[in-house]
């Protein structure tokens, strides 16, 4: 797709009216409005706005890409606006901008239209283009300009000076549209000016590309990371790592080039964690394929957790038809929360832990073979082997079918790889993982159901402390996908440790900073009003701000006061059938709420006495 097919006539403002920084936005987002591409011109601004909040798009020599991806926009498309006095719009060199391209992306936007978007924010790198583009005194002149310059690059070689000194680099940006790509182009058209070899991996809305190999990060002298969002680094240890906002790499390519060359930079350390010779797209490790299945889980988790815990409002067995309590609303609450929420839970991690495994082949037959799991009993650690299962699986099946004909290309993705993965995965699921995982699970059932109070609080103790120890990593995730499957069993004492758990550590902090307010600073002390609310509502990660500043003193804290709390909700003999909901889902547990709420408060009040103990007055 060409950028002339996203700019049209209709889209283009020649002489705007706007003169400040949201009049422009508004002008613009109104002109895509009236040109029929938007849904909801006031959600669309609003996502505008958002991104600008972020980082400004006003990126200097008088260019600003204002952008947004939202379900409010109806079709792909990009408005023009020109300035001929200028606008202040926050321009990353102070001077105003006369140039407006505002690209809208829906945001089921497919790889084509992203890009040609991507496209027009590397045309605008070139400053010749940019000249052609303030001088066209027509929509027609202007258009023309566009479409000489696409036909342009498209001819265009791209060719790598030959050179002993290679780097490389890594753009991206949250939305993934403009910046990431601009960037990239920035680094490139330099280092090449410079005789310099780089290789720039972009990660984009489409995807990553250009993606980089073990060889060649093995190879460079040192890495660039321009980013404003999350990527890919623990390839990159042992290597020089310059790590900086995407927009520094547009305006000061050079000096990153020069930093790099010379590894004015600290040697990434990593976490630690053992990584393949080569970093390959969908193959990077048990954690990560397993992270992705239960972070596209929760939501049916938090979701159908809370609504199952507002149906016990109405009283325990009110979603019963035989029970006296009976109340329609709490049936039509637990069967949207239980007979259809959490029904999806186990085929959805299957189905993205196979996706993660194997690109979206792999989803359909993990897909079902949750669904095999879930509905033999196989449960929560059945799911977990149907992922995996089907994930590797399809991987095999490319491997076998890489060498039919080029004509067969096009039906593998829709007929080979779901017909053989549902086929093969199903037969598996039935007849040899279901029976003994059932068995499996029914055994740890009657095991824990057997634990004395001892043994019970020694659980309870570690998996409160689990949920501290890295507030949302991989040992926190850990113990809360035990209780899922503990929940999943029947046996609901484990998640009521693990909720309170993971409850204490911001509420712990909260607490200090209410009770010790000479150690902490004024933007501490507010963000410790927000832990109030992030630990009311079970968000572990509230505390890692804290943690990041002061180690020593907080992990240890938030761990003993988390620990504690654990323990005592085995003492008191509590449990928990809702998975997630902090506050909102204590009125259901089994036991007494009150000696629940005693539980995370004793937590809470040793975590925010050790710290206010350890820690020292700040000076302001």
């Amino acid at each position: 797709m060409k950028i002339t097919d996203l700019l049209t006539e209709e889209t283009i403002v020649l002489e705007a009216k706007a003169r400040t920084k949201e009049e422009i936005i508004d002008e613009l987002a109104q002109t895509l409005e009236q040109a029929g591409v938007l849904h909801d011109l006031k959600a669309f601004k609003e996502a505008v706005l958002l991104r600008e909040a972020q980082s400004t798009t006003g990126i200097g020599d008088g260019i600003a890409i204002p952008h947004a991806k939202t379900s409010a926009v109806a079709r792909p498309a990009v408005a023009f606006g020109r300035s001929n006095p200028g606008i202040d719009y926050d321009a990353l060199d102070g001077k105003p901008s006369h140039l407006f391209f505002m690209i809208a992306a829906p945001d089921g936007a497919d790889h084509t239209h992203l890009e040609a978007l991507a496209r027009l924010s590397s045309m605008l790198m070139d400053a010749a283009f940019r000249s052609r583009v303030e001088s066209a005194s027509t929509k027609e002149e202007l258009l023309s300009v566009i479409k000489e310059k696409e036909a342009a690059e498209e001819i265009e070689p791209e060719t790598a000076p030959a050179s002993a000194k290679k780097i490389v680099a890594v753009t991206a940006c949250p939305t993934g549209i403009a910046h990431t790509y601009m960037a990239a182009d920035a680094l490139k058209a330099k280092a090449k000016e410079m005789n310099i070899d780089i290789k720039v991996e972009t990660n984009g809305s489409s995807g990553v590309k250009n993606e980089l190999t073990g060889k060649e990060i093995e190879e460079a002298s040192a890495v660039i990371v321009a980013a404003d969002k999350q990527v890919e680094m623990e390839r990159f240890r042992g290597k020089p790592v310059l790590q900086v906002p995407v927009a520094q790499a547009i305006r000061q390519p050079e000096r990153l080039i020069e930093q790099a060359l010379k590894q004015e930079a600290p040697v990434y350390q990593g976490s630690g964690a053992k990584l393949e010779s080569t970093h390959v797209k969908g193959r990077t490790g048990f954690y990560k394929h397993l992270m992705n299945g239960v972070s596209n889980m929760l939501p049916f988790v938090v979701g159908g957790g809370i609504l199952i815990a507002i149906s016990f409002l109405f009283g325990i067995k009110a979603f019963d038809p035989n029970d006296p309590s009976f109340h329609p609303l709490a049936k039509a609450l637990m069967d949207i929360g239980s007979g259809n929420a959490f029904a999806l839970m186990i085929p959805v991690l299957a189905g993205f832990i196979a996706m993660s495994i194997a690109d979206r082949p792999g989803f359909a037959p993990g897909m079902v073979g949750g669904f095999i799991a879930a509905n033999g009993g196989a449960g929560f650690l059945g799911g977990l082997i149907a992922g995996f299962l089907a994930g590797y699986l399809v991987v095999g099946l490319k491997k076998a079918f890489h060498k039919l004909p080029a004509a067969f290309e096009g039906i593998k993705p829709v007929l080979i790889y779901p017909l053989f993965g549902i086929l093969i995965t199903g037969f598996i699921m039935l007849y040899v993982i279901v029976d003994p995982v059932k068995a499996l699970n029914d055994g740890m059932k009657h095991w824990l159901s057997s634990l004395g109070t001892g043994n019970l609080v020694l659980l309870g103790l570690i998996l409160g402390g689990m949920m501290a120890i890295d507030m949302g990593g991989p040992i926190n995730k850990a113990a809360f996908t035990f209780g899922l499957a503990m929940i999943d069993a029947g046996n609901y004492a484990p998640h009521a440790a693990i909720m309170a758990g993971g409850m204490v550590p911001p509420l712990g902090l909260a607490l200090a900073t209410t009770l010790f307010k000479r150690k902490f600073t004024k933007a501490e002390r507010e963000a410790g009003k927000t832990c109030y609310i992030m630990g009311a509502t079970f968000i572990t990660e509230g505390a890692i701000p804290f943690a990041a500043a002061d180690p020593v003193r907080v992990i240890p804290s938030i761990i003993v006061g988390s620990a504690i709390a654990g323990a005592l909700t085995m003492l008191f003999k509590i449990g928990l059938p809702a998975p997630h909901g902090g506050i909102f889902v204590i009125p259901i547990v089994k036991g007494s709420p009150w000696l629940y709420i005693l539980a995370i408060l004793i937590g809470s009040i040793v975590t925010a006495l050790m710290i206010g103990l350890w820690k020292k007055e700040v000076k302001e």
